[in-house]
């Protein structure tokens, strides 16, 4: 599966911490991330990944792109509930996006601890890994 993680500032730290404890997990997929938040879970884990800019500097937007070009399967991404206006707007569409492909979005500890055990369990197996092609094998729903 192909996961992206972004996570406001304040939220950081607890992403990073959840990314240490699913270290195994995440390490059989392919995981993209912004790029602060992408070097702090690298650092913290060795786990690759690949960064794109910074949230601030369109890093949002480039992984809301992958989502809309169908090259994410799963977002993480940890939300600070006490985030300006224009911050909401970036979230919003990106949770949008995820509703309108059927990505699987963890905006909190809780929701992305149940996707991981989702995970590792294989109960996101009816949702087709993306093809190096970015189209997703037609779904039985």
């Amino acid at each position: 599966m192909n996961i992206a993680f972004i996570a406001h500032d304040k939220r950081k730290e607890l992403l990073v911490q959840f990314c240490v404890a699913n270290c195994g997990t995440f390490a059989r997929h392919k995981l993209c991330a912004t790029a602060a938040t992408g070097k702090l879970i690298a650092d913290a884990t060795g786990l690759e990944i690949q960064r794109f800019m910074s949230g601030h500097h369109g890093g949002d937007q480039q992984i809301a792109a992958r989502i809309a070009n169908k090259e994410v399967d799963i977002l993480f991404f940890f939300r600070d509930p006490s985030v300006t206006e224009t911050e909401i707007f970036d979230g919003a569409t990106l949770l949008r996006l995820c509703d309108v492909h059927n990505i699987p979005v963890a905006t909190n500890i809780t929701t992305a601890e149940l996707i991981v055990k989702a995970l590792e369990r294989g109960d996101l197996e009816w949702k087709e890994p993306i093809l190096t092609t970015g189209k997703r094998k037609k779904n039985i729903y």
